[in-house]
């Protein structure tokens, strides 16, 4: 199943994308993708529904906006310095442990939506990474049992403000909350479809120019690792998101450093995930 969501910012509709690749309105179902759908066994009554109704499914606009997959979850996890060039190139020690920091879920975007550049900004930065969607609730995880607990993934842009994030005191939060900061998607891929989520290429353009290129194979900390250290802190909820981490080539890490300006593109994909596509913008609230 590749699940999306469309229509205006915070009233999207719920989606599929069929195996041709047609988006597919779903409204009619009368539930969003959301933790409520998830917990409550949504993937096998959708599934049934769709053996009656999948002929009749309207196909979505073409020039529909393409949200965010699932609808704002209780939690965006990330997980940093988690491929070692990454850790190499922005000067830190290699973790021993998973290192943990989260994002606000008003964050939470379209994966074709602006990138707003936050109001202060001095250096906006990418971060190309795989999101692993929770499928149902989690906690005290052993990492035998932690791939049950996988609904799915998708692609993420962990956008950062570096600023903000190393030189505003306490935690790193602050560089990774603002409006537009975590474009999701375009599809939530469920995990029956990507046979081995370690071993998928992740890439990053700007302006044209790839800057991340690497494998998920790569990872200092698997998804079970992940899964299990963190179910041992919080309860992990259906929809929540967990992001992985990015690989070197972000532009903290370039030389010289270089930061999202206005008009800049950023294309990134992940292999079997789809591609997204976002122009950095000033914040028009700013």
């Amino acid at each position: 199943m590749k699940f999306i969501r469309f229509g205006d910012f915070g009233s999207e509709q719920p989606g599929i994308q069929d195996e041709n690749g047609l988006n597919l309105d779903c409204s009619s179902f009368g539930e969003d993708w959301n933790e409520h759908f998830f917990a409550n066994d949504g993937l096998n009554r959708l599934n049934d529904w769709l053996i009656s109704q999948k002929e009749n499914l309207p196909q979505v606009p073409a020039n529909a906006r393409i949200g965010s997959p699932i609808a704002r979850p209780s939690k965006i996890i990330c997980i940093g310095l988690n491929y070692l060039k990454h850790a190499q190139e922005a000067g830190m020690d290699v973790p021993t442990i998973p290192i943990v920091f989260m994002k606000s879920s008003s964050s939470l975007s379209g994966p074709f939506d602006p990138i707003l550049i936050p109001k202060n900004s001095k250096k906006t930065d990418w971060e190309v990474e795989l999101a692993v969607i929770i499928g149902k609730r989690a906690k005290y995880v052993s990492k035998a049992d932690a791939m049950d607990y996988v609904l799915g993934y998708a692609v993420h842009n962990d956008v950062s403000e570096r600023d903000f994030q190393l030189n505003h005191g306490g935690q790193w939060v602050k560089g990774k909350s603002a409006d537009s900061f975590a474009p999701l998607g375009p599809v939530l891929v469920t995990k029956d479809q990507i046979p081995d989520p370690h071993n998928l290429r992740l890439w990053l353009k700007l302006n044209g120019k790839i800057l991340q290129d690497s494998n998920t194979s790569d990872l200092i900390f698997d998804i079970p690792t992940i899964i299990e250290h963190l179910s041992q802190y919080m309860t992990l909820l259906p929809g929540d998101i967990i992001s992985t981490g990015t690989p070197s080539g972000v532009g903290m890490g370039l030389n010289p450093p270089t930061y999202l300006e206005k008009g800049d593109v950023i294309e990134l994909g992940i292999e079997g995930l789809g591609k997204a596509r976002q122009i950095a913008m000033e914040d028009p609230e700013a």
